[in-house]
């Protein structure tokens, strides 16, 4: 059963919607700057014929302005980049980590976990009887009771643990580090407690519950999708039987907690009296004790939690900060050339214009890349399909590819098989996802390393394998190199810099052929290693 919730759909629809303006305002600067280059073009032929030096005076003086315009036009986009950004890895409601992130964490924490020490644990919760709050009370308190939620789950648990909605009125916390049994049991205990402490809305005061389903790593599983099944289905015990924890190993006894949802009226009517039963008093003075140490509590966790929000605002913002001198980049040859034509001979304008060729092209690649990003995040991604051969392929790609790897004096092989392999599949987008991940290899290899291209068909599929000799990826981003703007940090700098969207491109036009793309790295120094798995044609096979 799926759990995508409508605040996960609106996060990544309105991140699309970022991205779109963002490729809109970069072509419009792109279509000035090609406007602006034919015009020095025409210039050049004017002058030649009748030299004339007006019009040239004027055409640097409309390229200054065209220049300072596409300045303004990528701090917007950079602005707009850091919003994208953000709201594709959080929950709107809440502001936790989203079921993306929060899978990635959990996919990274089974990597550096030790499977014959402590293990870690997840938490699989969900709050008891949600909908009545949204039935009697309205959805706004629901909403309202999400976010108190969400605020307890965070403070209950430890610095290092992660808390994430994952769908509707249920929450995944993955405990990591050394976490015994007797670690989780309290962690759950502190959670239903923290649950429990009275919350007033409008008239009404609200006492949460919840049932907790618990499963262990390496124990109930080894990658993250199974220990979130079998904690889910452990939940799901604990809430048939009314408990409040169960685990999903059955050696494991229950643990029996509050599970009911309270909703205490306090609206009283006119003229009337507010009796107090004996020994109700002392009662509520204990529940709000009680509250007042969850308050300490709650606060004490959210300058934690407050600490580790800037330290990752600090590492998104490197990261925006390399997107906007990556967008800068093109503007100070342009800008150079603004001012050699004023100072220029006809001879001279040559060079110019091949400065500004070169540049203008680097953009069109810029904004090529995130139009597609952006185009398949829409939906938008169309694709031309028809029978190609993936030698022609092969062999427009390394066309392309090979004065870079020459110039590197880098070693490349390709081992395919002497039949054809046919692939029912977009010709030019087919030679964009080569080109990609060869230039990728390239790129990221030093002087004299080693590239390798290895295709192999089965009876279904064709896989494509590029292997180098480079820099490798890092444990942490690998999980992550397919998303847009993710860049390794020892990578940043090599070979020039780029937005990191180019993968993304690789992962959103494998997908739309019907394969997919995997990535395997040793580590830093290591090397790479890029599958691509597509269909065959019929005819091949």
């Amino acid at each position: 059963m799926s759990r995508e919730t409508d605040n996960d759909k609106q996060a990544l629809a309105a991140a699309s919607i970022e991205l779109t303006l963002v490729v809109q305002k970069t072509q419009e600067a792109r279509l000035k700057l090609d406007a602006l280059e034919q015009k020095v073009v025409n210039t050049q032929h004017q002058v030649l014929e009748n030299h004339q030096s007006g019009q040239l005076i004027e055409a640097n003086e409309q390229l200054v302005l065209a220049l300072l315009q596409a300045q303004v036009g990528v701090e917007q986009a950079a602005t707009a980049l850091r919003e994208v950004s953000h709201a594709a890895q959080l929950d709107v409601l809440t502001g936790l980590p989203n079921r993306r992130l929060l899978l990635g964490r959990l996919a990274q924490a089974v990597e550096e976990a030790k499977p014959d020490g402590d293990g870690l644990a997840v938490l699989f919760l969900d709050l008891n009887h949600f909908k009545l709050i949204n039935d009697t009370l309205g959805h706004s308190a629901g909403d309202e009771m999400l976010k108190e939620a969400a605020l307890r789950l965070s403070g209950a648990v430890r610095k290092n643990d992660t808390v994430g909605r994952y769908g509707g009125d249920e929450f995944i916390i993955l405990l990591g580090g050394a976490t015994s049994h007797t670690d989780v049991l309290g962690i759950c205990e502190k959670i239903i407690k923290a649950l429990g402490v009275p919350h007033p809305i409008g008239n009404q005061v609200l006492q949460l519950a919840a049932s907790i389903g618990v499963s262990y790593y390496p124990k109930d599983g080894d990658d993250p999708h199974t220990l979130i099944d079998c904690a889910d289905a452990a939940m799901y015990r604990a809430k048939r039987h009314g408990l409040g924890v169960a685990f999903h190993s059955t050696d494991l006894p229950p643990v029996p907690l509050p599970t009911r949802l309270l909703i205490i009226q306090t609206q009283k009517k006119p003229g009337a009296h507010h009796y107090i039963a004996p020994g109700e008093y002392e009662r509520r003075r204990a529940q709000l004790r009680e509250a007042n140490e969850q308050l300490v509590l709650t606060a004490l966790n959210a300058q934690q939690l407050q600490a580790a929000a800037e330290d990752a605002l600090n590492k998104q913002k490197k990261i925006l900060a390399i997107v906007a001198h990556e967008l800068r980049n093109p503007l100070t040859p342009l800008t150079l050339a603004a001012g050699m034509l004023m100072r220029s001979s006809p001879e001279r304008l040559a060079t110019i214009q091949a400065i500004i060729e070169r540049q203008t092209s680097h953009i069109a690649r810029l904004v090529d890349d995130l139009m597609d990003v952006s185009r398949a995040q829409t939906g938008k991604l169309n694709l031309n399909f028809q029978p190609v051969d993936i030698a022609t392929i092969i062999d427009e790609t390394v066309n392309v590819c090979r004065p870079a790897i020459d110039l590197r004096f880098q070693q490349f092989v390709v081992h395919q098989p002497s039949r054809p392999l046919m692939i029912n599949g977009d010709q030019l987008r087919l030679t964009q996802i080569l080109c990609n991940l060869l230039g990728n290899a390239s790129k990221y290899t030093p002087n004299n390393g080693s590239i390798e291209l290895v295709v192999g068909a089965g009876t279904e599929d064709i896989t494509l394998i590029f292997s180098d000799t480079g820099i490798g990826i890092s444990a942490e981003v690998l999980p992550f190199i397919f998303d847009p703007f993710v860049q390794d940090a020892h990578a940043i700098g090599v070979n020039g810099t780029g937005l990191g969207v180019g993968l993304t491109v690789v992962r959103e036009l494998v997908e739309g052929h019907q394969g997919s793309v995997s990535v395997f790295s040793g580590g830093l120094g290591l090397g790479s290693k890029f599958i691509v798995t597509l269909p065959l044609h019929p005819q091949s096979k």
